[in-house]
């Protein structure tokens, strides 16, 4: 009889500058891993020095998937297309007989590996979306109360301001008459779709100051590296400002500052700001799997944390 048991994964998260990619890299080197991101921005080519993307040099040789896998101008990527890149990816290592660890933050990519899922097949409705999208500039919310009166539990989930995620549930409640989460395209699982795999997740945590300062470390040590030049560069290739990946932290608030809106020091200051607000929002996330195994990098020593961590991950 064929095994159809769930294939073991790691996992390492945590809010961004938590130290995810310099333990991961350890790790590898441990259980004989290759990495598979679940970043929402180091997908895209040229997103490099913004996303935190590990150098060649980080990487120490460890192979990394879905790194520079989209085009940065690439307008419809989803957290499904993501899903079956990172299937893909996970299948070919674990055929090679090595441990797929998958490590990021964007809990959307996560979760989409590590509850079972299905996505909706609902077809996009493009003249729905334009006319919902215009619905939202003209009165910035009434998505989202929109969203409130006719499916409350994924109004509840989704960010006032996500506009993308928050019209596509709205396309679908007005195409089937059913909320998303019904159809299985939400994360209640209401749709019963199996597992995949079964996750070993180690999660990265500290208190919140330190954390918050090590945020604004890593954004000057961007600003050092070229993070400016970087998004000038996208400019001048005719990166519109409106694709999804220029609205990455850093990229937008730099886009701002070239056409003037901003002083310099105003645009990385807010950088700092909207990733503190991003970290926090990160933690919030993640805190609700209990199957997550926190280590506070405060109380522990490197290589504790890598010993910790390890054990973790074997299972």
């Amino acid at each position: 009889m064929k095994n159809t048991l769930p294939l073991p994964i790691g996992v390492i998260l945590g809010p961004t500058a938590s130290g995810k990619t310099a333990l991961s890299v350890e790790a590898a080197k441990r259980l004989d891993a290759e990495i598979v991101s679940a970043d929402s921005i180091q997908l895209y080519r040229g997103m490099d020095i913004g996303s935190a993307k590990p150098t060649l040099e980080e990487r120490q040789g460890i192979p990394h998937h879905l790194l520079d896998a989209v085009d940065i101008g690439e307008p419809d990527f989803s957290v499904a297309a993501y899903q079956k890149l990172a299937a893909a990816a996970i299948a070919d290592i674990a055929g090679r007989g090595k441990f797929p660890l998958v490590v990021g933050g964007t809990g959307l990519y996560v979760n989409a590996l590590v509850y079972p899922l299905s996505f909706t097949n609902i077809p996009a409705d493009t003249a729905l979306r334009e006319a919902l999208a215009a619905k939202e500039a003209a009165s910035p919310g009434s998505l989202h109360r929109q969203l409130q009166d006719v499916d409350p539990v994924s109004a509840a989930r989704l960010h006032p301001n996500d506009a993308k995620r928050l019209i596509r549930a709205l396309e679908v409640y007005k195409l089937t008459g059913k909320p998303i989460g019904e159809l299985g395209g939400d994360f209640s699982n209401t749709a019963n779709a199996p597992i995949a795999y079964a996750p070993r997740m180690v999660g990265l945590t500290m208190p919140r100051e330190q954390l918050y300062a090590r945020i604004d470390l890593r954004v000057d040590a961007m600003m050092q590296a070229g993070l400016l030049q970087e998004v000038q560069t996208l400019v001048s290739q005719g990166c519109a400002p409106d694709t999804p990946a220029m609205q990455g932290l850093g990229y937008k608030q730099l886009y701002r500052y070239l056409q003037g809106e901003y002083t310099l020091d105003e645009a990385v200051e807010r950088i700092k700001r909207e990733t503190r607000r991003f970290a926090k929002r990160q933690i919030t996330w993640f805190k609700r799997d209990q199957r997550i195994q926190w280590l506070d990098i405060s109380v522990l020593t490197p290589q504790q944390l890598l010993e910790e961590a390890v054990r973790i991950l074997k299972g």
